[in-house]
């Protein structure tokens, strides 16, 4: 499958101004290239992408290995990670490899 063109990837120089300066709900997913419950999440991550733009959500990916520093600040320890920010203020996590439907109520919940 295809990775959505929805996604945003973000970095410890980017983050600030595209997740922390933006208006409205970011969803990022905190993962790695070896984490295989990453591998699982992620068509999830996608799909509520392109199901969600035009409701203003964004998502981004932030990879830990190469982004040492956001990971840090946000005390992300396990991966994934899905932190939900709300006009730059973190609002929400969920760890761990979850299914489909508990991302979507999260993303409900504070849009």
């Amino acid at each position: 499958m295809a990775e959505s063109t929805n996604l945003l990837t973000v970095t410890d120089e980017t983050f600030a101004q595209q997740i922390e300066g933006a208006e409205g709900l970011a969803m990022v997913d905190f993962w790695a290239t070896w984490c295989g419950p990453c591998r699982l999440i992620a068509p999830f991550i996608d799909q509520l992408a392109d199901e969600y733009k035009d409701q203003g959500l964004r998502v981004a990916k932030l990879d830990v290995d190469h982004n040492p520093d956001v990971a840090a600040r946000y005390g992300v320890r396990s991966i994934p990670s899905v932190l939900f920010f709300k006009d730059g203020k973190h609002v929400d996590t969920i760890v761990g490899a979850v299914p489909k439907p508990i991302l979507e109520q999260k993303v409900q919940q504070h849009l």
